[in-house]
């Protein structure tokens, strides 16, 4: 048997900034190279563990030894890192089974042998799966035909699913084509799915998914089914049957005390919080997502009210302004821009900061699963608070304020009650509110 050792060949650079993995293989003295089917960064290679890792943008940005504005489009994010190690593993067991075919053919092998034959397989392999990928091609095009519709980050969860499905394929050998993806399909990959696991730079391995995004994932195969069905491709039906167990996730939001805090908060010494806080209350008061507060102009404010199209659904939305809100767009009324955004990256930072500094650190339990294994871990309130957490603000707070669900959604644009059901059965004033609204205040009500 002989050795592989794969390298970034760093002397053959491309204007992506990414260099090819070239494929040492070497038996009895001899020594042969081949380039395989991926390029990467320098940075997001691991020589020594001969894998692909991934790298934050920020730490990136330390180590990187230039400083390129396209360094996020340089880097690997995770599934492509992951996409990377699958292709490694695949080369691994296909150059192993070529040697195992001459072992039992009794045949003597050379190193140039191997590569030929790993060669010739692998040409033929792309030509016969010319017209057998309609799968994956079409999946392609689904997402480049989307890419004007859909906002950049959801169409992502198209391109896991994808990754995940070839890893599925190279790992089991079996070939996942429209008409196999059945009800057992569903039950085998979702199996696959569980038992993912990754490594860190420690040699520790734990699952790649817990049970939520596997849930996500599979729902997401599911869409991607109906959309080529309605497109005239045949597809196995019996997918339908397969029932999707979701778990419920916690709704993480301010209650009234802590927006209070917030709003009252002294930030005269520090302008940079005194900014953020004024961006994310104004989320708190508005229920906007980042994407629209991001292409929020002057234009789009009439009347105390705000009318701009979503840029996630498209839609037409009106919203009230109200004294907290009013107050904040009128802070900054000499100023280009409504609002003083910055990325999203430094915001969800600066959210953070702004909340420990406000104390708002009740513990909060977190609870996820991976197969059947429970996992918990206590955060302090503040570290999972973000941007869009002033969206789930506004609902939660509205709703205890006593507007109705109905009036609620027509203002934040939520058209599936049942996605918004879980606001409502989080908010444990709510049933109280609703009573005294229609009823009156226990100190008004005179006893029998």
């Amino acid at each position: 048997m002989g050795t592989l050792r794969f390298t970034l060949r760093t002397d053959k650079i491309g204007k992506s900034l990414k260099c090819p993995l070239e494929l040492i293989y070497q038996i009895s003295g001899q020594r042969k190279k081949v380039f395989i089917d991926s390029k990467l960064n320098a940075i997001n290679w691991d020589a020594e563990s001969q894998t692909a890792i991934y790298i934050t943008p920020i730490k990136a940005k330390k180590i990187f030894p230039q400083p390129y504005k396209n360094l996020d489009a340089v880097i690997l994010m995770d599934s492509e890192v992951e996409e990377v190690n699958n292709s490694i593993s695949k080369v691994k067991s296909d150059i192993n089974d070529i040697e195992k075919r001459f072992e039992l053919d009794k045949v003597p092998y050379t190193a140039q042998m191997v590569i030929d034959r790993f060669k010739n397989n692998k040409s033929e392999k792309t030509q016969k799966e010319e017209h057998r990928d309609l799968l994956f091609d079409f999946m392609d095009k689904y997402i480049k035909d989307h890419e004007l519709t859909r906002e950049k980050g959801s169409l992502g969860v198209y391109r896991s699913i994808k990754n995940h499905l070839h890893a599925y394929q190279a790992e089991t050998k079996h070939k996942v084509r429209f008409e196999t993806i059945d009800y057992a399909f569903f039950q085998r990959f979702q199996n696959f799915l569980i038992g993912r696991t990754k490594t860190n730079n420690n040699g520790e391995v734990s699952p790649l998914l817990n049970n939520t995004t596997i849930a996500k994932a599979l729902s997401t195969l599911k869409t991607f089914l109906g959309y080529a069905r309605r497109h005239g491709i045949k597809v196995n039906d019996s997918y339908k049957d397969f029932s999707i167990k979701r778990e419920k996730l916690e709704v993480i939001a301010l209650n009234e005390d802590e927006f209070t805090a917030l709003l009252n908060i002294d930030l005269s010494q520090n302008k940079k919080l005194d900014k953020v806080r004024d961006i994310f209350c104004f989320s708190c008061a508005s229920g906007l997502r980042v994407s629209d507060l991001e292409q929020l102009k002057r234009e789009h404010i009439k009347n105390d009210e705000i009318n701009l199209i979503v840029k996630k659904t498209k839609t037409e939305l009106t919203i009230p302004l109200n004294k907290i809100s009013y107050s904040i767009l009128n802070k900054y009324k000499d100023q280009n821009k409504p609002l003083p955004l910055i990325s999203s990256q430094k915001l969800n930072e600066y959210i953070k900061d702004l909340c420990e500094l406000a104390k708002i650190n009740d513990p909060i339990e977190i609870v996820r699963f991976r197969g059947p294994k429970r996992e918990t871990i206590i955060y302090p309130k503040y570290k999972l608070i973000h941007i869009h957490t002033g969206r789930k603000t506004f609902v939660t707070l509205s709703l205890e304020r006593g507007m109705s669900a109905e009036q609620v959604m027509a203002i934040t644009g939520h058209t599936d009650y049942k996605s918004f059901k879980r606001y409502v059965d989080v908010s444990k004033k709510l049933a109280k509110v609703v009573m005294v609204k229609a009823w009156g205040e226990v100190s008004n009500l005179k006893a029998v």
